[in-house]
């Protein structure tokens, strides 16, 4: 994380600086008790939850999980890099730091780097004067007044145009002294293979800078303005560009995102625009290509909420599904919403109005498992016994998926009602699909034990053995004898995936002998989650000693959670034989109970 400062540098700016006096600079704090408090600065709030301690050289906010040190705050505060970072608090640390402008050091890759997105950076500026300013662009700047843009929203996404004379950019280049071979890596050149000749990309279209999630110019989309195919030209992917991890806007987005708690995703670049002239900023798009994992896991990372707004037709139905899916795995809420058929965003705001799009189309998002019962009405004549039979039984199959029995009752409580049906007879059937999908090794997640919830938030209630897990951790960053003793007693047995990755580097921390300081082993965790994390369980008010009864009683509990889930999940299983009169099952079952319980009694008593 820090390789591009010497670790001595960065350590000697960050235990100079005090970490009230950075974010005082930027939020009214107020003394109260041992810590210090102020409305957050990444979310909206008019209590204070965002919690600053002096002692620990931490912040916190307990209402959107914020999380980390001095320099991880003004990382978050101002976008910029690591090293941007630490070069600013540098001053106020009084210590000398030498650090190009933009955070890079110098060896050959990040130089070539840094020179691909100055060549964006250059030619965005040149783009978006020739749409505002010159004769050249009145084509690209009527369009986009066609389309209903002010000039304040091509000024706010520096919307530009590429003139169709092909040696601009190359003539721009050569003068100011870049390297066109170096350009022609970044995607803002080609190479005829012919004469080797150097071309513009990009010729007659309205562009759409794309940008890295600090803010940094990385890639352009073009929109032909004739009849020239393809209609939407994207750059290629490069050493600064990977299209399966940028999102359009985002970097735009982020605080809105962060201030509402909801992320909406698009399927392109006018949708986001369009979005934002209706007064939605927090809309963020693909780059021409289907939803990917790396997307998602950005958008888990900075919302708690995602609406998935894609076009009405089948393939958009199928997308948004797909794009729902891969979301899934923590405490976001997911919802869909899908434009009508044949409509984007724009079409739809001039047809019904803004205040329409955001409260039918926005507002109206319907969670994940109502929007597929409503799409698989799609195509079918309910009237028909057939097609109605049909619809029925591919509900109660996509039900088996859904984890949680209260929501399953409730749509088939729905379901019971539309079609005037015995609400027992439906969860007979619901059953009999999920033993036929058990028989085939399909489990359904209703009946998977999940051992390691994925996220969770600050103000719920937790259970037993996530305390046990929290405080542990809580007491081992604070002294590496428990952390020595934890990590022969339980390795990297916890059940959140993020306590075993905090525990993971935490025992490498120590084991580099190096002391207990929060605020210097935040530096080693790259993910952004692991932070928050990590801050949140230092802020927990907790007695500062730890007897060894309570350590061996928190890795006692923490042993015999995946023991308790089993023997939970088989009582439930007894109950259900118990209802459909199997009692041959139900006793096999209960045995199988028994025999835990006692495996585990016996585990308690073993010596550690």
């Amino acid at each position: 994380m820090n390789q591009r400062i010497p670790e001595e540098t960065v350590e000697a700016v960050r235990s100079s600086v005090n970490i009230v006096d950075v974010i005082s600079t930027y939020v009214q704090l107020t003394k109260q008790g041992r810590n210090y408090m102020g409305l957050c600065p990444f979310h909206g709030e008019n209590t204070p939850s965002f919690s600053v301690s002096e002692e620990r050289q931490l912040y916190h906010c307990f209402g959107c999980g914020a999380g980390g040190n001095a320099i991880s705050f003004m990382m978050e505060m101002e976008q910029i890099s690591f090293p941007e970072a630490v070069s600013q608090l540098a001053p106020v640390a009084g210590v000398e730091i030498s650090l190009p402008h933009d955070g890079y050091n110098n060896s050959p890759e990040r130089a070539s780097e840094r020179e691909m997105i100055e060549g964006h950076e250059l030619a965005a500026k040149l783009f978006h004067h020739l749409l505002m300013n010159t004769s050249q662009g009145e084509a690209a700047y009527e369009y986009l007044q066609s389309r209903g843009l002010t000039e304040e929203v091509m000024q706010a996404y520096q919307l530009g145009y590429a003139p169709e004379h092909r040696q601009t950019l190359v003539s721009l280049f050569e003068k100011r002294g870049y390297s066109l071979e170096r350009m022609t890596e970044a995607g803002l050149l080609v190479r005829s293979d012919r004469t080797g000749e150097y071309f513009d990309r990009f010729s007659g279209r309205v562009m759409f800078p794309v940008a890295e999630r600090r803010g940094r110019l990385i890639a352009f989309g073009g929109r032909a303005l004739g009849e020239d195919e393809p209609k939407y030209l994207n750059s290629t992917e490069t050493p600064v560009f990977k299209k399966n991890e940028t999102l359009y806007g985002f970097a735009a987005a982020r605080q809105a995102i962060r201030r509402s708690g909801r992320a909406v995703l698009f399927e392109g670049y006018m949708d986001v625009i369009a979005a934002y002239r209706a007064g939605l900023e927090e809309g963020v798009a693909t780059l021409g290509t289907s939803f990917t994992e790396a997307q998602a896991r950005v958008l888990r990372r900075n919302a708690g909420q995602v609406t998935v707004c894609y076009d009405g037709d089948g393939a958009g139905v199928e997308a948004a599904l797909k794009a729902a899916e891969l979301l899934d795995g923590g405490d976001v809420d997911i919802r869909i919403s899908l434009l009508p058929e044949g409509m984007d965003p724009d079409d739809y705001i001039s047809s019904y109005g803004t205040q329409a799009f955001l409260s039918d189309i926005i507002e109206g998002a319907l969670p994940v498992v109502a929007f597929k019962i409503q799409s698989l009405k799609r195509g079918r004549n309910l009237q028909q016994e057939g097609d109605r039979l049909a619809y029925i039984e591919d509900v109660l199959a996509a039900l088996t998926d859904v984890p949680r029995a209260v929501e399953r009752e409730h749509y088939m409580q729905q379901l019971a009602e539309e079609f005037s049906l015995s609400l027992d007879a439906l969860k007979q059937e619901q059953y009999r699909m999920y033993k036929q999908k058990r028989r085939r090794g399909e489990a359904p997640q209703q009946q998977k034990r999940e051992r390691t919830p994925k996220t969770f938030e600050s103000g719920r209630l937790r259970s037993r053995f996530e305390n046990a897990e929290r405080h542990l951790l809580h007491h081992m960053l604070r002294d590496r004898s428990t952390a020595y003793t934890v990590e022969q007693q339980l390795g990297g047995e916890f059940n959140v995936n993020e306590h075993t990755a905090i525990a993971a580097y935490l025992y490498a921390y120590y084991n580099e002998g190096r002391p207990p300081d929060v605020s210097a082993f935040l530096e080693r965790l790259e993910d952004e989650e692991l932070q928050r994390r990590v801050c949140e369980i230092d802020m927990i008010e907790n007695g500062e000693y730890l007897t060894e009864e309570a350590l061996f009683d928190y890795i006692e509990q923490i042993r015999m959670y995946p023991k308790w889930v089993e023997i939970e999940e088989k009582e439930k299983q007894v109950k259900l034989a118990e209802q459909r009169q199997d009692m041959t099952e139900a006793v096999a079952l209960a045995n199988e109970v028994l025999q835990l319980r006692k495996a585990l009694q016996n585990q308690r008593h073993a010596p550690m």
